[in-house]
């Protein structure tokens, strides 16, 4: 598939993707929409900005089109996702108005999706939680629903859904195409792929690197005392939009408060506010009213904004591959920006894991630094200067030391599940 032409689409479908100004597809859409309008059930491997959302939503929408008692369903991690997910799929259906949607999220107005629901739309997108809410209450009907796609899989299965999902799959025949993508395919998912989906074919789509080539990534050592003064210094100097990623929810709302009484303007996001606190917050981000961002995990997928010029790691993540997420959120649409993580001594364990992620070939134990070298690295992309040497620049000097320091991470473990954000 060497461009969108090349397939036979719906005429809506095609006067969508020229007002969209989509010509030549991503790898991911290459090599699934052909196998995805086949019929055939797929197992995808993608990571987050790669056009996973039109990999799978022109195959839904084509299904439907084709289709018109058929209904399809949509499951995202979170709310972020799910409404980024919605507006795609309403643009790709343009004026077509045979199709309607539901957008089901926690946090939103139950009133409005009740009324959403009552003039029976053939496209819900939605999260795990709430969808089971209306199944639940005999809301929502899936007895029709034989087009299903699971969206981030593995953020769904880290964030303890797996019970919803299987609840959710019991409402839907058997008979049915099923699409599931996960940016990694740990054996959870492929235990879930093998329960679900009838003979996929598996794709994969391998970046050249983790993280894009226009980020330039900073990783500083400091002590936990001074990571707020460091903070401050570095909004001081940085110019344009700035997303700072913290661990809890009430971390969030206290370092926006902290930096408000020190006049940087600033307002939290999280997993507590209700939706409409959180669209505001949103909506007041992307129109620059407010310049720094204060959010825990709840946006390190699903959030686009291109005016975001930097991204700064107060906290490090839990999960090694929601550092790649959240440094996503810049250098957007081609544009360049910066990633500065701020790294305290607890923080050995988690560096190391995210390293392991981007550099699978190194051996080396990053996590000692004898020689106290690498407290600033710098560089483009996630294979860059500081990385092939790992992100503290130096490497245990006695073998054994390294073999120690090794088994001690594995003994300790790395968080698999990432925290309610």
């Amino acid at each position: 598939m060497e461009n969108f032409q090349s397939i036979k689409l719906p005429i809506v479908l095609e006067e969508a993707l020229v007002q969209m100004k989509y010509s030549v597809p991503t790898p991911i859409q290459a090599q699934a929409i052909p196998l995805a309008l086949e019929g055939k059930d797929i197992l995808g491997s993608a990571q987050t900005g790669t056009g996973k959302t039109v990999a799978f939503g022109l195959p839904a929408l084509v299904h439907l089109l084709s289709n018109p008692s058929s209904a399809a369903i949509i499951l995202t991690p979170t709310r972020e996702l799910a409404m980024q997910v919605s507006e795609v799929m309403k643009k790709l259906l343009g004026k077509e108005g045979s199709i309607r949607t539901a957008l089901l999220i926690g946090g939103a107005s139950m009133r409005t999706q009740l009324l959403a629901l009552k003039n029976r739309p053939r496209l819900v997108v939605g999260t795990p939680g709430r969808i089971n809410d209306h199944l639940e209450r005999g809301t929502l009907k899936l007895r029709n629903t034989n087009f299903l796609v699971l969206d981030e899989t593995d953020r769904m299965l880290d964030m303890g859904f797996g019970i919803q999902i299987d609840a959710i799959l019991e409402h839907i025949p058997q008979e049915r195409q099923t699409l599931m993508f996960s940016a990694t395919l740990p054996k959870g998912i492929v235990r879930l792929a093998q329960k679900y989906l009838n003979n996929p074919e598996r794709i994969a789509v391998a970046p050249e690197a983790l993280t894009a080539d226009n980020i330039k990534q900073d990783f500083r050592r400091i002590k936990e005392v001074d990571k707020y003064s460091t903070l401050v210094n570095e909004l001081g100097i940085r110019e344009g939009s700035i997303l700072v990623f913290v661990k809890t929810k009430r971390g969030a709302d206290q370092l926006a408060f902290k930096l408000n009484k020190d006049e940087h303007y600033s307002k939290a996001i999280h997993g507590d506010l209700r939706q409409n606190q959180r669209d505001r917050v949103i909506n007041d981000f992307r129109k620059e009213k407010c310049r720094i961002l204060i959010a825990t995990d709840v946006v390190a997928r699903g959030l686009d904004i291109p005016h975001i010029k930097h991204v700064i790691n107060y906290d490090m993540p839990q999960c090694p591959e929601d550092y790649i997420h959240r440094i996503g959120r810049t250098a957007r649409a081609g544009a360049e920006g910066s990633a500065l993580s701020l790294i305290s001594p607890q923080d050995a364990n988690k560096m190391y894991a995210i390293n392991r992620l981007l550099n699978p070939e190194q051996k080396q134990d990053p996590r000692s630094d004898r020689e106290g070298r690498g407290s600033n690295g710098g560089g483009r992309g996630g294979r860059n200067r500081s990385s092939r040497s790992g992100f503290f620049g130096g490497r245990d000097s006695h073998p054994a030391a390294r073999r120690k320091n090794t088994k001690t991470n594995r003994n300790r473990g790395f968080q698999k599940s990432c925290p309610a954000v």
